[in-house]
């Protein structure tokens, strides 16, 4: 009877506290909303002002390289003041970045918004670290990928917001910023009246009082580390591919389909219905069984096979697709531009003829989205869950932060890198490079992330405690 008790007590420790997780996985999908609205409107808010593709792939790389600046530094100062600040610095800096959305008149501003954003976008790191302050190594992988599925609910119901939005102001792009400035102003109150702060005052400074400010410097230390270093390289080699899929599938769906704005809502929904049944229901049941570095290779293989599966969907528009009706909607300004600028001037993404329509092409494609969801919704809490596993809990902030850094540094790269390979080789190539960059990277991983070489240096850190 004393023995089952005791299997029965770390049974329950191995669970996880839902009602530890429940405010920031709230916090996180309001939050995220505010995000997802904004997204899929920005290369066309841009191009209504005229920008062309070059400059649609900067602004898209603005967010993510004033992350990679900005993360990694809040993530070290909430290890040294606590989480609930430096998460409400963030969020505050998010609000103003949507405000400013709201009133540009000009690109300028666009630019200004996302830099304003993207330097005080700790949120994602700063909401990791709560979530690892708040679990076990046994449950943490769960927790995380709670906050994965919190991204796909935003994925499927921000799109929906920014297009129902769009429909009711007339296409006016400055409405959908206004209500992602909305859904930020109450992911702060949420923060201030319902987080509690998850880092005792004790635990605060230790893996930062001896260490010089972050730097490219620490981060470049980070990748020498044996234990985390590969991990690290693998969460920003995957994020390259899986990033550039993301910015160009919407130029790749216009090009062989002819799928507009709300053509690629659908897909974007039924991407983040796949991901939050992977993060939310699936990755608890399978890290338990089958632990993060098998998950590791199951997410490389799958979004591999996703990847070159997009690579090769057939040019086939939908049946009711008119190449002279779609020319139109995007050359559309919108009457509340003083600009005259065709927002097709600059794009040169070649549009499908009205020949050969069916539905083998769209069949294809939403058949191609489920491995590419399934790895993309495994790899990255996957890949921060054996990170954590690996480091002093007195560095998981900065760590995360830096692992956050490396994402937004792989953001920044993905579009530029993968627009220029979309224009030169054309719109195959992406994804076809991106699935046989993941078949490498799963080889990589298979031969040097070992067998229980994770729960060894669990042991060794458990030791030198």
């Amino acid at each position: 009877m004393g023995k089952n008790a005791a299997h029965a007590a770390i049974a329950a420790e191995d669970r996880l506290d839902f009602k530890k997780i429940l405010p920031v996985f709230v916090i996180v999908l309001i939050d995220l909303l505010g995000l997802t609205i904004i997204i899929p409107l920005m290369p066309l808010y841009a191009a209504s002002f005229g920008a062309g593709a070059l400059t649609i792939g900067s602004l898209g790389a603005a967010y993510p390289i004033m992350q990679f600046v900005g993360a990694p530094l809040l993530g070290r100062l909430s290890d040294r003041y606590g989480r609930k600040p430096v998460l409400l610095i963030s969020q505050l800096g998010t609000f103003i970045g949507f405000i400013v959305l709201g009133f540009s008149n000009a690109l300028w501003l666009l630019f200004l918004a996302r830099i304003v954003d993207g330097l005080s976008g700790a949120n994602v790191s700063t909401a990791q670290a709560v979530i690892t302050d708040s679990t076990t190594e046994k449950n943490r992988t769960q927790g995380l990928g709670l906050m994965g599925a919190a991204f796909g609910l935003g994925f499927v119901v921000g799109p929906i917001i920014a297009f129902l939005s769009l429909t009711l102001s007339g296409n006016d792009y400055r409405v959908p910023a206004f209500v992602a400035a909305g859904f930020s102003a109450l992911s702060i109150l949420l923060t201030w009246f319902w987080l509690e702060e998850t880092l005792p005052v004790e635990q605060r400074g230790k893996a930062v009082a001896s260490k010089a400010p972050l730097s490219l410097g620490a981060m470049f230390q980070a990748l020498r580390r044996p234990e985390i270093g590969l991990l690290l390289a693998l969460i920003f080699a995957q994020q390259i591919a899986f990033g550039g899929f993301e910015q160009l599938l919407a130029l790749f769906t216009l090009n062989r389909m002819g799928l507009n704005a709300s053509g690629n809502a659908v897909i974007f929904v039924f991407v983040g219905v796949l991901v939050v049944a992977v993060q939310g229901g699936f990755i608890g049941p399978f890290i338990r069984r089958l632990g993060a570095r098998l998950l590791i290779y199951i997410g490389l293989a799958t979004l591999a096979v996703g990847l070159v599966l997009t690579a090769f969907t057939p040019h086939q528009p939908m049946p009711s697709y008119s190449r002279e009706k779609l020319a139109q909607e995007l050359s559309a300004s919108g009457e509340f531009r003083t600009h005259e600028n065709p927002t097709t001037q600059h794009l040169k993404i070649e549009l499908p003829p009205d020949t050969n329509n069916g539905w083998l092409g769209l069949g294809w494609i939403l058949a191609a989205m489920i491995p590419v969801s399934i790895g993309g919704g495994i790899l990255q809490p996957s890949i921060n869950s054996l990170i954590t596993k690996r480091i002093r809990r007195d560095e998981v902030g900065g760590i995360l932060g830096i692992s956050a850094a490396f994402l937004s540094g792989a953001n920044a790269v993905a579009p530029l890198l993968g627009g220029a390979i979309f224009q030169t080789l054309g719109s195959t190539a992406p994804f076809l490079l991106g699935g046989l960059l993941m078949a490498a990277l799963l080889l990589l991983s298979l031969y040097l992330i070992r067998p229980g070489q994770e729960q060894a240096a669990s042991n060794n850190l458990a030791q030198s405690i």
